[in-house]
């Protein structure tokens, strides 16, 4: 009773869960600076950032202004973008579908952007005039290509598009999307340990230009997530139950797959594979805060940033000089993470 009174306090005072989220997101961004081989403190990272935006460089040791600004602090934003983006999709799935499995990965759109970044990678693919751009924008089309693959499939087996076949039609076509990107591995020569590291998943040593490409893309997809969010809310009570109060379904689930596949796509094209965010942290945000979208979708983009900043730090820190890949710490942590919550949600279920 006492924690159904708590949860009823935060979920009619929001602005406590964003004050917890976005501090736990800055103390993780600062932490994650101060950690590496060369360790540096708090004041050392403020300080060099600050007389960084300043112009005041003169001011700045030059050997932690590289590490800082040329490494660290790209490394550390573009984990933000990605664990946020990774995880406000898989929120927005999740509400969509009505179903806590659905994810961009499971979905196959991450296995059909992964495909378009191995093509683009092997061979050496550039488009004119946006050739900065060409590695997202094919992931990208790739991406929402198999999802309208997976919704077709779908139509075929079952005119309904039942939330189980969408999910199952998800996981053949990642199966068989996978199958392809291993056949280029198979074929590749120099391009091999690039595609595999990048399949593996990281953020190491992208710069600042992967930042920048990733950053429109992901504002985009989050506005067309937030301004559908309430429209969210009416389809997780139901299609039939959304239509009766003059939601436009198909317009409105258009977009959102849209938004996200644009999301996910984004994210898998400057990071590779990097599973089990869009699964398990929408699902510790709606435990946490509420099932609300306006805010479930936000949120889950906070606390996607913490945990993946946080994944990075573990991944390249743990065995220092040497790292992990960012997706094999995600996937140690996020598993067994999901497997306690998926149990003691049929637990709770079940009494």
């Amino acid at each position: 009773m006492q924690s159904s009174s708590i949860r009823t306090f935060i979920n009619n005072h929001p602005s406590i869960a964003y004050t917890v989220s976005s501090t736990l997101l800055l103390i993780t961004i600062v932490h994650a600076i101060t950690s590496g081989t060369l360790p540096l403190t708090y004041s050392q990272v403020i300080e060099v950032i600050y007389y960084s935006v300043i112009g005041r460089v003169e001011e700045i040791d030059p050997v932690h202004e590289n590490i800082i600004m040329l490494i660290r602090l790209p490394r550390v934003l573009l984990a933000l973008f990605v664990g946020g983006s990774l995880a406000i999709a898989g929120a927005s799935f999740q509400g969509l579908l009505q179903n806590p499995l659905a994810d961009p990965y499971t979905l196959g759109i991450s296995s059909g952007a992964s495909l378009g970044a191995v093509i683009v990678m092997f061979f050496g693919i550039s488009i004119p005039l946006v050739k900065g751009f060409t590695l997202p924008i094919v992931s990208i089309m790739f991406g929402f290509i198999t999802l309208v693959l997976v919704l077709g499939f779908t139509r075929l087996i079952d005119k309904k598009l039942s939330i189980e076949t969408i999910i199952l039609s998800g996981i053949i076509f990642s199966a068989f999307i996978g199958s392809f990107i291993s056949l280029i591995i198979a074929l590749t020569g120099e391009e091999l340990r690039q595609i595999i590291t990048w399949l593996l998943g990281s953020v190491s040593m992208r710069g600042w230009a992967y930042v920048q490409m990733i950053t429109p893309f992901t504002i985009i997809g989050v506005l067309i997530l937030q301004f559908n969010a309430k429209e969210l809310n009416a389809m997780a009570f139901g299609e039939d139950a959304a239509r009766h109060i003059g939601v436009d379904v198909e317009r409105r689930k258009f977009a959102v797959l849209c938004g996200a596949s644009l999301l996910a796509g984004s994210a898998v094209a400057v990071s590779g594979t990097i599973g089990f965010v869009g699964l398990v942290i929408p699902h510790i945000t709606r435990i946490l805060w509420g099932v609300n979208h306006r805010h479930l979708l936000p949120l889950s983009f906070l606390n996607g940033s913490t945990f993946l900043i946080l994944a990075d730090t573990v991944a390249r820190t743990i065995i220092s000089p040497s790292e992990l890949p960012i997706g094999v710490i995600t996937a140690l942590i996020g598993a067994p993470v999901f497997a306690i919550l998926f149990y003691m949600t049929r637990r709770t279920r079940a009494f």
